[in-house]
């Protein structure tokens, strides 16, 4: 079995100074959210073997704070493929995955995800607000094996859920 999880990134800054989205910041509520996701996969003992983010600020700053807050220990890869990625861009990327992996985290933005998570699962319609992650399974031994439809969404969890604090991704 393979496990995907989606992870959007937190909530960024609309009032930073940046010069173009892909260098739009985390804002502090983002901060606090990907902490609680971070906490959240590893103390559930489900910390990736390998991770993949968008090289957006936001994105990749939600892994590293997430990263450091569960104390992961996965290899993390930064890839603009991510950055404005197609449903059809993401199962490319996930086929390329080597199999020694079991579970795959990638990081990346909206509408992407809903829409490739739609895809995966046979069409179930999610809503995925900031910093929240989605876990879908599949019952295949090879990452190659990965297909639309083939999916099973286990979980689908908003950091509001977890932390009852307002770090709230949504």
């Amino acid at each position: 079995m393979k496990t995907l999880v989606f992870f959007r990134h937190g909530k960024s800054d609309w009032d930073a100074p940046f010069d173009r989205d892909h260098d739009r910041p985390l804002a502090e509520r983002g901060r606090k959210a990907a902490k609680v996701m971070g906490r959240f996969l590893a103390s559930s003992g489900q910390a990736p073997d390998s991770i993949v983010t968008s090289t957006a600020v936001r994105a990749r700053d939600t892994d590293r704070i997430a990263s450091r807050a569960g104390g992961w220990t996965a290899p993390l890869r930064e890839t603009l493929d991510l950055y404005g990625a197609s449903p059809a861009t993401i199962l490319s990327l996930v086929r390329t995955e080597p199999n020694t992996a079991q579970s795959l985290l990638l990081t990346g933005h909206e509408p992407t995800w809903s829409h490739a998570v739609s895809l995966l699962t046979g069409g179930c319609n999610v809503r995925f607000p900031t910093a929240a992650m989605a876990r879908i399974d599949f019952d295949v031994y090879s990452w190659q094996d990965v297909d639309f439809g083939l999916g099973e969404l286990i979980w689908l969890i908003p950091p509001k859920a977890l932390s009852g604090s307002g770090a709230s991704g949504g």
